[in-house]
């Protein structure tokens, strides 16, 4: 039986671990989807996140947290990171469509032979992304991000069940409520993308990210509610490192 490994990735802005608390809840989460017995503590890993941003002295940068379930081996390290440019974040990203689906999408578990068929894609494409397409034809998320779609001023977003549920994802859920933003969980065909207004990416290291392509269909970066909730969640982001 080959070891399975349950992780996260976090981003460490100006020294803190954004929405730790939320990634450690996630972490457990896994470890329930497939009947393994949590025995993470949060204060421990909570304590070992800092302790790593102080020993590395890095104030900036994405730390993954891995747990080998058979051996009980906890991991906690920086890895590389890559976040949009200034130009990505205005004229948004080029994406690719990619027929394919996670096994157990609600659970954050390496499947390293998924995500070299997908690189390889994008790669090839020259894409920032690619979006995962059901057998169904319906999106579902991106192979590291979520996927929201923008029709006048509803947001919408595959049915959390379909995707793993974003750290990013649950906090423009709660900032566009705040908004007064309309979110609709729907299952949405890919068949339908040209009669959106736009579509953006979240995730830990893009943030709120737009869309400008997805294979050759163009889409507005700039559409209606996209910038509102860009600038919204980065005052998040600046509250929680305030806070904390």
């Amino acid at each position: 039986m080959g070891e399975k490994i349950i992780y996260e990735v976090l981003r460490v802005i100006e020294g803190k671990p954004i929405f730790l608390e939320n990634h450690f809840k996630r972490m457990k989460n896994s470890f329930e989807l497939i009947d393994e017995k949590v025995t993470l503590i949060y204060g421990d890993i909570s304590n070992k996140v800092y302790e790593l941003i102080k020993n590395e002295n890095k104030l900036e940068g994405n730390i993954k947290i891995t747990y080998e379930v058979y051996s009980k081996t906890l991991k906690i390290f920086f890895i590389e990171h890559s976040y949009p440019s200034a130009e990505m974040y205005e004229n948004g990203v080029k994406t690719i469509l990619y027929f394919g689906e996670r096994e157990n999408p609600n659970a954050k578990i390496v499947n390293e032979n998924f995500r070299e068929k997908i690189n390889k894609e994008i790669k090839d494409n020259n894409a920032y992304e690619a979006i995962l397409v059901d057998s169904n034809g319906y999106i579902t998320e991106g192979s590291r991000s979520n996927i929201f779609m923008v029709k006048g001023n509803r947001l919408l977003t595959s049915p959390v069940k379909a995707v793993l549920p974003g750290i990013t994802r649950q906090e423009i859920i709660k900032l566009a409520e705040k908004l007064k933003i309309e979110v609709e969980e729907v299952e949405y065909k890919y068949l339908d993308i040209n009669k959106l207004d736009g579509m953006f990416i979240s995730g830990t290291s893009p943030k709120v990210l737009p869309i400008k392509s997805i294979n050759d269909i163009n889409l507005d970066p700039n559409a209606g509610i996209i910038r509102k909730l860009m600038i919204e969640y980065d005052n998040k982001v600046n509250q929680y490192i305030k806070s904390h």
